[in-house]
């Protein structure tokens, strides 16, 4: 993983006493400690905006490999928005589009440009669009997901962490939370949970939600070489100065990370935060589920102070991880380490006898899971096979409704 961060929790006095939860100093991600860390290259401007020596290398090939002008310039995308882009440079943005050829390029091989990418952009004819970008640089990790429909869509590019916002109020999911760490980790990318609104819901309320997800996340993502595969669990106020102090951590010169949570959760909040800034506007969540309103949009990328960067990204309102089966299981280590103890070899962990997972495993956890990986298998098959998986389940409604109707005595 691009950071090698575990938990391990110690607490540091913060204000109003709020319990903050943060990794060891010794391995959280750190510029000069780490050696994954991306490092600072020279005094380029590109520098503050995430450009590390692999992806100035990337870029150069880039460049060579498509024989492009030389009045090209290195860019970090911004926004993506239908018709253009945002576009640094690393002291101001500007306005892009996409060459056509680069369009049926990425059009062909199934891609997109998203928030985070590096681009070869030349000056263009445009005035609404002056930058016209040739070349995409081949991206580093990447954070996809399926919508609805199963069709792929890639969240951000170029990222090294993503920190998992969820409010201390009715936003508080564990399944959602699962989820969101099974999405980040199966694209090989490290996670922190970050919990908001701590303020608000006191330091018992706070304690007790994060001892509930070490104890969930724990045993999904142990393995033989650490005590404890959970992810670093921390919780603050995201009005707080206190809560940018928490997270400095992992804010050092070179990494991006981006923020994934539900709308409502404090994610845009947090970024008004760590910029000392309103450059996001944010709203009040409804009061009878404690979920937002969709203020933000668009996802973001800001350069912070430190030479981090962050992604302020919007809820996603469906969140369905862009894995196979096999990837998916993988990422519940209790399960596989048990199955081979089931009774069957080809048990499924529902109502098999004799299921060593079942008689472990938080019934709730394993429910979670076969849910996602009904829908893994979904987005593996075509249009004529969903079609008939619908009549199929269409069928075995209409048989169930009329056994109750039969026992029920009605004609």
């Amino acid at each position: 993983m691009a950071c090698p961060i575990r938990a391990a929790g110690r607490r540091l006095p913060v204000e109003r006493n709020l319990p903050v939860i943060i990794s060891d100093p010794s391995v959280a991600p750190a510029g000069a400690t780490d050696p994954g860390a991306p490092a600072t290259p020279g005094r380029s401007p590109l520098a503050a905006i995430g450009l590390s020596p692999a992806l100035a290398q990337r870029a150069d090939a880039t460049h060579a490999a498509a024989a492009l002008a030389a009045d090209c310039a290195l860019r970090r995308v911004t926004e993506v928005h239908r018709d253009r882009l945002a576009l640094h440079d690393g002291r101001a943005e500007q306005a892009g589009r996409l060459c056509a050829r680069l369009r049926r390029d990425l059009a062909d091989a199934d891609a997109e440009i998203a928030v985070g990418d590096w681009v070869w952009a030349h000056p263009g004819a445009d005035e609404r669009a002056p930058w016209e970008v040739a070349a995409r640089v081949p991206p580093g990790p990447l954070l996809r997901r399926r919508d609805g429909d199963g069709l792929r869509h890639t969240l951000v590019a170029n990222v090294d962490l993503a920190l998992l916002v969820m409010g201390l109020d009715a936003d508080f999911n564990l399944r959602r939370l699962e989820r969101y760490l099974v999405l980040v980790q199966g694209e090989g990318l490290a996670a922190a949970v970050v919990l908001t609104k701590a303020d608000q819901a006191g330091p018992q309320a706070t304690a007790d939600a994060l001892a509930a997800i070490d104890r969930r996340l724990a045993a999904s993502t142990a393995s033989p070489d650490t005590a404890s595969g959970a992810p670093p669990a921390l919780a603050v106020d995201a009005t707080s100065a206190t809560a940018a102090a928490a997270l400095a951590p992992w804010l050092v010169p070179g990494r991006t990370l981006v923020l994934l949570g539900s709308s409502g959760a404090g994610k845009s909040t947090l970024t008004n935060t760590l910029l000392e800034a309103d450059r996001r506007l944010t709203g009040a969540v409804r009061l009878h589920d404690g979920r937002g309103q969709h203020t933000t949009t668009v996802r973001t990328l800001f350069p912070l102070a430190s030479g981090a960067c962050v992604i302020d990204t919007p809820g996603l309102r469906a969140l369905r991880p862009d894995l196979d089966p096999t990837r998916l299981a993988d990422s519940f280590a209790d399960v596989q380490r048990l199955a081979p103890l089931c009774r069957f070899r080809d048990c499924r962990h529902e109502r098999e006898p004799g299921c060593a997972v079942r008689e472990a495993v938080d019934p709730d956890r394993l429910d979670n899971l076969g849910r996602m990986l009904r829908d893994a298998r979904r987005d593996t098959l075509d249009a004529l096979q969903r079609r008939r998986l619908r009549g199929e389940w269409k069928a075995r409604g209409r048989a169930g409704a009329e056994r109750a109707r039969q026992k029920r005595g009605e004609a």
